[in-house]
């Protein structure tokens, strides 16, 4: 999408120079704003034309009957689906009477600008009316992260050619007629009308709407209140329905004059508050917002984001749409996780509804490594929603005759809702990725309190999870069978690679856990008997290795398998899950997205260099990318090995998967995982950053396509910077104190008093290596469209 001529390169913001609607529903996702709370997708602000209308509340579902041709024991009895709230983006705009719908008339001039740094998204449109009258509208949005129930619209309104009657209608509107889905399974469900109306007030500049869910039983509710700036005579007026209330306000504008409107909006919803109190709940956020004021709210916002990229920022010379992506990457992630608050983070956040608003292991693998270097806080809160979900995972667990806890592979309050258990219940690496994301978070803050209240507990039942879903052969080694990992096209499987290792850091992380905090351990029952069995597992523990091609397997017999026919296989074809039935998948040797390769990343420690570079040779022609997750792991691997040409040509297949709509339904929402991706594969690719038994090391090299990287990561309470070059690297500690990290293989003591250089070791590597027939990813090129 973006490489379309009316989108320009800048480093700063992503900015729209023309309305193209073939491309809407790709740019109402792009432009979405949110703040992990309120998630407003990027519609037009009279709301329409529009691709697919959007407001979301974190946490807001409905119920749906899952679709099962043969039912079975322990499958999910119902699906969760995220709703579109009230929308309180709309200001509709008539000019003489005319509609202002620019599908009509002419449009001189549309553009839209989202800024980075001040999280405001800008739009200016001109326009002649069908009879000939001419006007300038100009709208600011923002949702706010200081006040995480509050979003706000100043729109302005200015005649071009005369005077002119305008009215404004502002609108808070519930059930909005949604489009028709298509069979693509990454699409929402379809929930007609999920709102039930309790409560309409329309009085003064002040409008509200309160509905609730009739399945989940969730009370939801918007307000909204104005303030009105234009010339003597402009006249107010408040209605409502069940479905709709309205703001309208009349003016009759000369020649210089103004009608401005500043619009102020409060969400909120509840599962357990009564309706009274969840009503005075959005009039009390309302009323705060409105005493702060619109430049009060702009001020906060841009306050919020100069610490934000203060933390943050990713630099990156000779590559400008990288640049521009990295930070559109970073601030959808931002703003997927930073007022999240015990709540899911999504896979496409709050900017659609696509994977029916649900959470993977995407948010602990793809999104927290992201927010734990440069907004730990936002971390801390979702593994609090992973704890407080934790009696329902090990409710499941208890079901499938289980210790301990087994976390849902899709879900939104914590219930498992995926229907096809291979992909779903199998996936059991889901704990230990839980798991991972913990003992991440831990060793970068220090966060002892955070470890005792949460962690530990975390940590133990996924801990006893392992222990009872494995078991010992005769010879005494652990194995882990029937299980499916990353890659979603080889389920069911024996002691994969991924999920063995995974489960053997998880093991021996929650013994070591329960040794730092003995009574807080003791009192969830754990005692010597059972650390010294999670010791004994993750020892024992199985890694499949096929000595004749002297390759690791990505699960036990997986190498014997017939290779896929890639040859035979056209490029409309792809993805394969759409073409070709599951039960053929299986058998092949043919992976949907990074699996063992990702293994490597992640538990770097576990392969030796040789290992690596061998185990990336064989696996690089089996694995098609049916998955946005796949690039980014793909492309810190290929760094590691030395495939710098490849690993940067993956650098951008994550980085724009949705700036290109690379896998065609970024209309649903962006995908949160793969720009969490882009952050991974700059920094642990590039930058060659890996944090194992809590010493932070680099071991950095770069693309002859990109002249320079710089970073920044907090880590300890400190701050620290990383500049690099094609054969330097200088750290340098930004605040706090002294700390020791490695380079290269080499460990320093870095001191806030002076940057430290050191000299980047050339890396040999091999032959490049092979991939799939038709699924090599796109040869980066110079940017083709025009910078700003």
């Amino acid at each position: 999408m973006i490489t379309h001529p009316a989108y320009l390169v800048e480093p700063w913001c992503l900015r729209e120079t023309e309305l193209n609607l073939d491309i809407l529903s790709q740019s109402e996702s792009v432009f979405a704003l949110s703040n992990g709370h309120v998630g407003w997708r990027g519609n037009l602000d009279e709301g329409e034309p529009h691709g697919l209308p959007g407001s979301y509340l974190n946490g807001v579902f409905e119920f749906r009957q899952l679709p099962y041709a043969e039912a079975g024991y322990g499958y999910p009895e119902s699906g969760q689906t995220v709703i579109n709230v009230t929308n309180g983006k709309v200001i509709r705009l008539l000019v003489d009477d005319e509609p202002f719908d620019l599908r009509y008339g002419k449009l001189h001039r549309h553009e839209r600008m989202l800024d980075f740094r001040s999280g405001l998204l800008h739009r200016t449109a001109e326009w002649t009316s069908p009879s000939g009258r001419s006007v300038r509208v100009r709208s600011t949005r923002l949702v706010s992260f200081s006040q995480r129930a509050v979003a706000a619209i100043a729109y302005e309104v200015e005649p071009l050619d005369g005077d002119v009657r305008i009215v404004v209608q502002s609108e808070l509107v519930a059930n909005e007629p949604m489009p028709k889905n298509g069979t693509d399974p990454r699409t929402a469900a379809e929930l007609e009308n999920p709102l039930v109306p309790e409560q309409c007030h329309a009085e003064n500049a002040r409008i509200r709407l309160l509905h609730c869910t009739a399945r989940s039983g969730l009370k939801v509710a918007a307000s909204a209140d104005h303030v009105v700036e234009g010339p003597e005579g402009t006249v107010l007026a408040a209605e409502g329905s069940d479905n709709v209330a309205r703001l309208t306000v009349t003016s009759r504008l000369r020649s210089g004059e103004r009608l401005r409107l500043e619009k102020f909006v409060a969400h909120g919803w509840s599962a357990a508050r009564s309706v009274p109190a969840v009503r005075d709940q959005v009039d009390a956020a309302l009323a705060g917002a409105v005493s702060t004021g619109w430049a009060g709210l702009a001020d906060e916002q841009r306050e919020f984001l100069d610490d934000f990229w203060s933390r943050a920022d990713v630099e990156v010379d000779g590559d400008a749409e990288i640049q521009q992506a990295v930070r559109f990457a970073l601030f959808h992630v931002l703003q997927t996780g930073a007022r999240g608050e015990a709540r899911a983070l999504p896979a496409k956040g709050l900017t659609g509804p696509g994977y029916d608003g649900h959470c993977f292991w995407d948010t602990e693998m793809f999104v927290l490594p992201a927010l734990t270097y440069t907004a730990p806080n936002a971390v801390d809160q979702a593994l609090r929603w992973r704890h407080s979900t934790l009696p329902a995972a090990q409710e499941r667990a208890r079901q499938l005759g289980l210790q301990g806890a087994a976390f849902p592979w899709r879900t939104i309050n914590g219930d498992e809702c995926s229907a096809y258990w291979p992909a779903g219940t199998a996936a059991f690496h889901v704990n230990a990725d839980i798991a991972y994301a913990v003992v991440r978070y831990v060793e970068a803050t220090g966060d002892e309190t955070f470890e005792q209240e949460v962690g530990l507990p975390l940590l133990v039942e996924t801990a006893r999870l392992w222990r009872s879903l494995g078991h010992h052969d005769h010879h005494g080694n652990f194995h882990i069978d029937g299980v499916t990992g990353p890659d979603e096209y080889s389920a069911v499987a024996d002691d994969n690679l991924y999920t063995n290792l995974m489960a053997q850091q998880n093991l021996d992380e929650a013994a070591a856990a329960a040794e730092r905090h003995p009574d807080a351990a003791a009192v969830l029952g754990v005692d010597d008997e059972e650390t010294a069995a999670w010791r004994d597992a993750a020892m024992r523990m199985t890694v499949p290795y096929n000595e004749e091609l002297g390759v690791h397997e990505q699960s036990a017999g997986f190498t014997r398998h017939q290779v896929w026919d890639f040859a035979g296989t056209q490029p409309d074809q792809y993805p394969l899950m759409l073409h070709f039935p599951y039960f053929d998948l299986y058998r092949k040797q043919v992976i949907k997205q990074a699996d063992l390769v990702l293994a490597m990343s992640v538990r770097s420690d576990a392969f030796t260099a040789e290992e690596k570079a061998r185990n990336f040779a064989y696996y690089e022609p089996l694995t098609v990318r049916d998955s946005s997750l796949s690039a980014c792991g793909q492309a810190v691997m290929a760094a590691e090995v030395g495939q710098m040409r490849l690993a940067y040509d993956y650098l951008g297949e994550a980085a724009m998967m949705d700036l290109e709509d690379l896998e065609g339904n970024t209309r649903d929402g962006i995908h949160i995982a793969s720009l969490g991706g882009t952050w991974y594969a700059l920094v642990a690719g590039f930058g060659g950053m890996r944090h194992q038994g809590g010493v932070l090391s680099f071991a950095p090299r770069l693309p002859e396509q990109i002249g320079r990287l710089a970073f920044t990561t907090v880590y300890r309470q400190r701050r620290l910077r990383v500049e690099i070059t094609g054969t330097t690297a200088v750290y340098t500690l930004l605040e706090g104190e002294a700390l020791e990290i490695g380079h290269c293989g080499d460990a320093f003591e870095l001191t806030p008093e002076s940057a430290e250089s050191r000299r980047i070791p050339p890396l040999p590597a091999g032959p490049p290596p092979e991939q799939p027939h038709g699924r090599c990813p796109a040869t980066r090129k110079a940017p083709q469209r025009p910078k700003r």
